[in-house]
């Protein structure tokens, strides 16, 4: 963690947020400037929250690989909480939703750590599924069997097992390197993080500058076409721009990475959002001031980190 393009590269976000705090305190302090008072409101709030954020995920980068898995382990653990909480279940399937917390969670962010890629790309999408599948049966509710196992499968390959494949970036050998859990692993992990909250910021931003077309009004009211290509063309930019900082990718390659990252952003971002539009609620949780719950902040990285992942497999071979 202490080469030169780690350190320029944390140094330069951090001076990014210091800039942006430093911004949003004025505005808070000048209500006269003519900007609305909610938004500099929010604002504010989604910096403390990303201040937050990014404490604690520089803390586990400087732990070590192991800590960093840990991490992204307890994140699925609770964004999993929180897509099961937001539908009712049934007593039948709560010994299923037990050994999915307690089992196959824990034991898949093990797999990940020991880099056994042949065991956890199949662990949950088929083990995992025929368990579930299998227990809820057992149990003898068949009432909306379908639907209830669905729900849980769901959960657990989206808020579970794709996202996983973020942390399983620190395990592909990089830079010509046969070890990993090196510098340039947790640049290109940190790498997919900045272009994932870059693209749904921008997301934002462009959709309220130029938005006038909006993809899907009765899911979204603030996600437009103009939105979605200003994003993946900044999203694009600024991963060219800072390609350096993610072996072993070229300046093209990277852009391209950046491009599919904003678009899957995108398409998790939706998809979260029809789920919540279908229970009738705004967010998925309360634990993070200014951002919702945890699944509110890790939808757009659960879509971009299994495709990123397998980009950075096929580059890097």
């Amino acid at each position: 963690m202490n080469d030169v393009r780690t350190i320029v590269l944390v140094t330069g976000v951090l001076a990014l947020l210091t800039a942006a705090t430093g911004a949003g305190q004025f505005l808070k302090r000048h209500p006269d400037r003519g900007l609305d008072p909610a938004a500099v409101r929010t604002f504010n709030l989604r910096l403390r929250g990303w201040w937050i954020l990014c404490t604690v995920l520089a803390a586990a980068f400087w732990l070590g690989t192991t800590a960093t898995v840990v991490l992204f382990g307890l994140v699925s653990f609770w964004a999993l909480r929180e897509f099961i909480t937001l539908t009712p279940t049934r007593k039948g399937d709560h010994r299923a939703l037990f050994w999915v917390f307690f089992l196959f969670t824990p034991l898949h962010y093990v797999l990940v750590g020991l880099n056994r890629y042949d065991i956890f790309s199949v662990f949950l999408p088929v083990y995992a599924t025929l368990f579930v599948l299998a227990r809820v049966a057992v149990a003898g509710d068949y009432k909306r069997f379908l639907e209830r196992t669905a729900k849980i499968q769901a959960g657990l390959v989206v808020c579970v097992y794709c996202l996983s494949f973020a942390p399983a970036l620190l395990q592909i050998p990089v830079e010509g390197q046969a070890t990993v859990g090196r510098s340039a692993n947790f640049r290109l992990l940190f790498f997919l993080i900045l272009l994932v909250q870059f693209a749904d910021g921008t997301q934002y931003v462009w959709s309220r500058m130029l938005g006038r077309r909006l993809v899907a009004a009765a899911v979204s009211s603030n996600r437009t076409w103009e939105g979605l290509l200003g994003s993946a063309a900044s999203t694009a930019l600024l991963a060219a721009v800072l390609w350096w900082a993610a072996p072993p990718y070229q300046p093209w390659q990277a852009a391209l990475a950046g491009l599919v990252i904003a678009v899957l952003g995108f398409a998790g971002g939706m998809t979260m959002s029809a789920i919540k539009r279908d229970r009738g609620v705004k967010d998925y949780g309360t634990l993070v001031a200014g951002h919702g719950g945890v699944l509110d902040r890790v939808d757009s990285m659960c879509f971009a980190a299994p495709v990123f992942y397998h980009l950075t497999l096929l580059v890097a071979q």
